[in-house]
């Protein structure tokens, strides 16, 4: 703390000094701290999205989709479900949650539905095949996907240029912000405000909290936050954080931040691990000794950060000045660190891959075994050995150094598998290390930085899914169904070129071989 004041970096990063996290880092980040003032710049935007809302509300509107990867669908998900506000968030390429976004819900059919395509270039594969299959099914209704969909881009990307050319609605976002900040700006408010969040508020929250992370004084507790978790004590420093709702009233804030940390702080070998828990998941009750917890509290209206017993940090505030508070604490995490916070240097490594195999189409290799209808294989032949799939998890587990970290990847439809989450507390418990869970392909725009460019610590479980069900992807040689396996395969490929063990279970008869699956890790 001391040192971060007498360095003035509070109001460094207030005043987007680019030099802060080093040289090496000067030429990203001079072009990626216009999050900072979001808040200003964004205000203008609130007029425009509530009349567009109006306008859609009159034309029998009653539904609005989000297809967004990453920064760019987190923060408008807990922004919609703090708000209680109907907010369809698709960021899967799995094709049952693709066609569930097509079908409708209880909220209005396809014919009532608008369609939000955000993504600062266009280029993001999950987005633009999920915004050419909703142009498809629009036509096939009879309807110009220009009075369906809006997009949300850079000024002057590709999609940009596109989308103006369609005659779509389009809301340009401020370039200078990096996906994982642009909760504050159109990212996060198109979506939200058009799905009925209040964002006028969130926006009044986030200026309100502006000040008090400015100032370079040991009150302010986004020095205080980023030196807890970025910072040692005694030459030891805690590269996990634990993040557990408790009593918050703000829902899903813990996934935002888990992208904000990971994606962030997760390369040149180090970094901080987020992990989400709940107050009663193992690693709060018997907790390593390598994770910081921090519990999200109850009061919401002041921004407050305290310590308690056994060295857990308690986190209190609105949502718009939380988001302030955890973006400062994370850029100063990163100059503790010694990396740039502004880069994901690893995230197109996996992108790359699966490109690579959507392009040659190989044979998918075949199962090391077969148990239960649960196909098996593994990056390591050691690993599959036992010819089991409980012998073949305990070898994966047995594969944990002392300071590692078991990560959970569930490439399915997760609308079909809610329960694949029960998984993590399970295995938490076998385990007795930090375990992370995420669902694909969404996580590879979050955690996959850190798995890839982190530190060599963690062991890795693919769930994948055989179904049936498939979609086609308009003008596309591939399908959904073939994105994700590729997403999948190419990602663990990837983690094995760095070193890291990868299992991955193919469930071909969804609820039997999940109760099988759940077996196994239980025995």
């Amino acid at each position: 703390m001391p040192a971060l004041i007498a360095d003035m970096v509070a109001s460094g990063i207030t005043a987007q000094d680019p030099e802060l996290w080093g040289e090496k880092s000067v030429s990203e980040a001079s072009i990626r701290l216009g999050w900072v003032e979001a808040v200003s710049v964004s205000a203008p935007l609130v007029p425009a999205i509530n009349a567009l809302r109006e306008q859609l509300t009159a034309a029998g509107i009653t539904r609005i989709v989000l297809a967004g990867m990453g920064g760019s669908s987190l923060a408008p998900e807990v922004i919609t479900r703090t708000a209680g506000v109907p907010l369809v968030i698709l960021d899967s390429t799995a094709p049952g949650q693709v066609l569930a976004a097509l079908d409708g819900d209880e909220n209005g059919t396809l014919e009532q539905t608008a369609l939000v395509v955000s993504s600062k270039s266009g280029s993001t594969v999950e987005t633009d095949s999920q915004r050419r299959a909703f142009e498809v099914a629009f036509r096939d209704l009879g309807i110009d996907p220009a009075e369906r969909i809006i997009v949300v881009t850079d000024p002057g990307s590709p999609l940009d240029v596109s989308a103006r050319e369609a005659g779509y609605v389009v809301f340009n976002a401020d370039p200078n912000v990096g996906g994982r900040y642009s909760a504050l700006t159109a990212f996060g408010l198109v979506p939200s405000g058009l799905a009925g969040a209040d964002i006028e508020t969130l926006l009044r929250e986030a200026d309100s909290a502006l000040l008090e992370v400015s100032i370079d004084s040991h009150d302010n507790p986004a020095l205080r936050l980023g030196a807890a978790i970025g910072g040692s004590l005694n030459g030891t420093r805690k590269d996990k954080l634990a993040l557990v709702p408790d009593g918050t009233p703000i829902v899903g804030l813990p996934d935002w931040i888990e992208q904000l940390i990971a994606e962030s702080t997760g390369k040149e070998g180090t970094g901080i691990l987020p992990v989400v828990l709940t107050s009663l998941s193992p690693e709060v009750d018997e907790t390593p000794h390598d994770v910081q917890v921090v519990r999200l509290v109850e009061d919401a209206e002041h921004l407050r950060l305290f310590e308690r017993h056994k060295g857990e940090i308690l986190v209190s505030g609105s949502l718009g000045a939380q988001m302030v508070l955890w973006e400062y604490a994370t850029v100063i995490a990163g100059r503790l660190l010694g990396i740039n916070p502004f880069d994901q240097p690893d995230v197109e490594s996996a992108k790359v891959a699966a490109r690579s195999l959507l392009d040659a189409r190989p044979e998918q290799a075949p199962a090391a075994f077969v148990e239960d209808g649960v196909e098996v294989r593994a990056t390591e032949a050691a690993l599959t050995a036992s010819g089991t799939l409980k012998g073949t998890l305990d070898a994966l587990y047995a594969a944990l150094p002392e300071d590692g970290y078991v990560s959970i990847q569930a490439y399915v439809n997760r609308l079909e598998f809610p329960q694949l989450e029960g998984l993590r507390d399970m295995i938490a418990a076998d385990t007795h290390r930090p375990v992370t869970f995420g669902w694909g392909p969404r996580f590879l725009h979050s955690t996959g930085q850190y798995h890839k460019g982190g530190p060599a610590q963690g062991v890795f479980l693919q769930i994948l899914e055989a179904s049936d069900v498939d979609v086609e992807i308009p003008e596309r040689p591939f399908t959904f169904g073939q994105l994700i396996q590729a997403q999948a395969a190419g990602d663990a490929a990837v983690l094995a070129e760095h070193g890291r063990p990868v299992v991955s279970v193919t469930l071909r008869d969804s609820g039997d071989d999940v109760l099988d699956l759940f077996q196994a890790v239980d025995d």
